[in-house]
């Protein structure tokens, strides 16, 4: 496993080898002042103009202007109070949208910077709706759903080929009794994106082929259903990482493997080839309407759009809780892997639909609700 002059492409997600470490080591000494620096590596601005079809300059602005949006998000939310309604970032004008219940503060909300809306519903009545419909069993043809701020409403999604079921049909009349719904018809059922072993790729436990996440203190965290605990993980050469420490899925998806035998971690996303490797910095949170960008062991580097948050995800295996999507594309073998937006880590991939020759979403697990979960601090830069 211990090569120290050659940096293999194929290498997990955020295992690299001594050379590597050390390298990265000195590019974060050297980094300047968070004021000063880009917001993301010339790599990812290539892939966000690639996927987003952006020029390098807007690519930039859009990540400075996320950036503060970021920021914006929680003053607002806190100025709003119950009658905040949700929030989204809008890429057109580079300005974070809240939503309001109560028009009495709409200058407090205003103040943050952002633009302000009304809508009928608070965030707190529509996560009740949430929680209720969370109750209920969904049948196959009834692809998730999760709290809409734009619509005000919780949108549950479902297979257009299975649309007139009864099942589906009893379902979304349940749903309907639960608070404000609107549905969304969609054209695949979501499903895991783990695979069966292949070589020269990140990591395998048992058949399987996953990617890894984002490195911890100690390990790394990647998806839930790619290992049971204590399952043991092996690199991509073979050689012995660690062990399945912690898993939940269904219900969740998300997981973390400690590290040892010669491997360490490093705060760093891999590009590849394709774009350069990426710092990771922290784990602010990207609103909707956010640009993200995803790398995994097949299909490498991708980006998109943050679409929803705290979506409930019906896979065959059952149904995953506060997701957030995307439509960033992914095909099987990139679960686990990075979702990141500029230098900020987002979470790790769970699963979807479609692929990265026509396209489809993708769904990810929040990378601060797994470092909660287990207690496990994010490695930054």
């Amino acid at each position: 496993m211990r090569r120290t002059t050659v940096l293999r492409s194929c290498l997990s997600a955020a295992l690299l080898l001594s050379t590597v470490a050390a390298g990265a080591a000195t590019q974060a000494s050297a980094t300047p002042a968070a004021s000063d620096r880009a917001p993301a590596s010339p790599g990812l601005i290539t892939a966000m103009q690639r996927d987003l079809g952006l020029s390098e300059s807007q690519a930039t602005a859009r990540l400075k202007a996320e950036t503060t949006a970021r920021t914006v998000e929680r003053a607002a939310e806190r100025a709003a109070g119950g009658s905040y309604g949700g929030s989204w970032f809008e890429a057109k004008s580079g300005k974070l949208t809240v939503a309001i219940t109560d028009n009495a503060r709409r200058t407090a909300v205003e103040a943050t910077g952002a633009r302000v809306t009304l809508v009928a519903h608070s965030e707190r009545r529509l996560d009740a709706a949430m929680a209720r419909i969370d109750r209920l069993d969904a049948p196959s043809g009834v692809s998730g759903w999760h709290v809409d701020p734009r619509s005000s409403s919780v949108v549950v999604g479902v297979v257009s080929a299975q649309k007139a079921d009864n099942d589906v049909e009893a379902f979304v009349a349940q749903a309907r009794k639960a608070g404000p719904v609107t549905v969304e018809e969609t054209g695949r059922s979501p499903r895991t994106l783990a695979a069966g072993t292949v070589g020269g790729d990140p990591y395998y436990t048992g058949n399987v082929r996953c990617s890894i996440g984002f490195s911890v203190y100690g390990g790394f965290v990647t998806a839930g259903h790619c290992g049971q605990p204590s399952a043991g993980v092996r690199g991509w050469d073979g050689s012995y990482i660690g062990n399945f420490q912690g898993s939940s899925f269904p219900e969740n998806d998300y997981a973390w493997v400690n590290v040892g035998s010669g491997w360490w971690t490093v705060p760093v996303v891999l590009g590849w080839g394709t774009v350069s490797d990426q710092l990771v910095r922290g784990s602010g949170e990207a609103p909707i309407g956010a640009s993200i960008c995803r790398s995994g062991s097949t299909s490498h580097w991708h980006c998109g759009t943050v679409l929803a948050k705290n979506e409930t995800v019906n896979y065959s295996q059952g149904a995953v809780r506060q997701m957030t999507k995307t439509n960033v594309c992914a095909e099987p073998g990139d679960s686990g892997g990075s979702f990141i937006s500029g230098d900020q880590a987002q979470g790790v991939t769970s699963g979807g639909w479609g692929n990265c020759s026509s396209g489809g979403e993708t769904w990810y697990q929040p990378i601060n609700e797994i470092l909660s979960r287990y207690g496990l601090t994010l490695h930054t830069a």
